[in-house]
């Protein structure tokens, strides 16, 4: 399956029904599970979005996504393999806008060089009190990235089909702000992706499934 057929039947995937919260919910910790559970107050969350970039990889015909490492600072995300995004903006019109403007502000992908083809379940995040929609886009080239070093430490490319590989799906040890607990956890070529991300990724992956990739 070449690039182009692959996207649209992601497109086409995006259309129907979302695996939803409780797919989400099985790549997080019990921990994170009581807060979601105790403490949902999304009516004064912080409104966010996110953008799953898709683009060609290697021979111009491996789907490959982009997370980012967050540099160390003082911050409850501080350290963590993210995706490109952030909080909303009164400058911005919507989630949409708000999500792409992240991206070219924390690695240098302008929005004219994106298609936004759909979006995934809204996800609640209580450390931050974040509500987060997280999008799904793609670029028909190889991006160039321009990291901003303030908030990104590292671009990490990762290729679609590892997400269905179950062997890279473990319980990792987190250590976390004065925390530690077990949570699910992809780890792909040594970069291991929890919390949020994970949760969402988990949902993207079920999207995958379907288009026979």
């Amino acid at each position: 399956m070449d690039f182009t057929e692959f996207i649209g039947k992601l497109t086409h995937e995006l259309t129907l029904p979302l695996p939803g919260s409780q797919i989400q919910l099985m790549m997080t910790s019990n921990r994170r599970l009581r807060e979601m559970m105790e403490f949902r107050a999304t009516e004064l969350a912080i409104k966010s979005s996110v953008l799953i970039l898709l683009y060609p990889g290697r021979e111009n015909i491996q789907p490959t996504f982009v997370v980012t490492l967050r540099p160390t600072y003082e911050g409850i995300h501080s350290g963590q393999i993210s995706l490109p995004g952030g909080r909303f903006e009164l400058t911005d019109e919507n989630l949409m806008q708000t999500a792409l403007r992240e991206t070219y502000e924390e690695i240098g992908i302008h929005h004219e060089e994106v298609t936004i083809i759909g979006q995934l379940t809204e996800l609640y995040i209580p450390p931050s009190n974040y509500l987060v929609q997280p999008f799904v886009g793609f670029t028909g080239r190889s991006p160039v990235f321009n990291p901003q070093p303030e908030e990104v430490e590292q671009i990490i490319e990762i290729p679609v089909k590892t997400l269905l590989n179950e062997n890279n799906l473990v319980q990792k040890e987190i250590s976390a702000h004065g925390f530690h607990f077990t949570a699910p956890s992809f780890v792909i070529d040594g970069t291991t992706i929890w919390g949020a991300t994970a949760m969402i990724l988990n949902e993207f992956k079920e999207i995958l499934r379907k288009t026979g990739l």
